[in-house]
């Protein structure tokens, strides 16, 4: 593409919107600069690259690029090299590097997604039927028999009102 005010080729595109309609100018380094489009700076890779990525120098970092999964093996500067985890337990092993990272990206530390209407009361009713299971195989390697007949009525009557319900 060649610059709108001279014929050499253009290295600089600016796009602005005004009154709802869009409007591109392309330039060459020296017209740009001659209408004062840009300012000749000199770019600091480094900085602009910890600013985007939030690592500041100091101990938590130096501690933290020594960190590897037990589990998968990945290590923390693979992690921000890559942007992916390895495995779930990398969420435990990374935490103190995940966490202002999460804060910054959600806002928050833990995910607080959708979910059914209903979920609170289910899980609360599936965790109570695993305990009653609990209780059932405890009784009955104890030999408690009476008790594990009335866990296992009980049990059974809570998966029917669960299933009907």
């Amino acid at each position: 593409m060649k610059c709108q005010f001279c014929s050499n080729p253009a290295t600089v595109h600016l796009t602005t919107i005004e009154h709802s309609k869009k409007k591109e100018l392309h330039l060459c380094q020296s017209c740009a600069e001659a209408q004062q489009m840009i300012k000749q700076q000199e770019i600091n890779l480094p900085a602009i690259l910890q600013t985007l990525i939030g690592q500041h120098v100091s101990p938590l970092s130096d501690e933290l690029s020594r960190l590897t999964c037990p589990a998968c093996g990945i290590k923390y500067m693979e992690f921000r090299a890559a942007g992916r985890l390895g495995c779930p337990h990398d969420y435990l092993v990374f935490r103190a590097g995940l966490q202002p990272l999460l804060q910054r990206i959600h806002r928050a530390e833990a995910h607080k997604g959708k979910r059914p209407r209903h979920h609170a009361e289910r899980q609360a009713a599936h965790a109570e039927l695993l305990e009653l299971r609990r209780r059932l195989r405890q009784a009955v390697e104890a030999e408690a028999y009476e008790e594990a007949a009335r866990l296992r009525d009980l049990l059974r009557q809570k998966e029917a009102t669960d299933e009907s319900g």
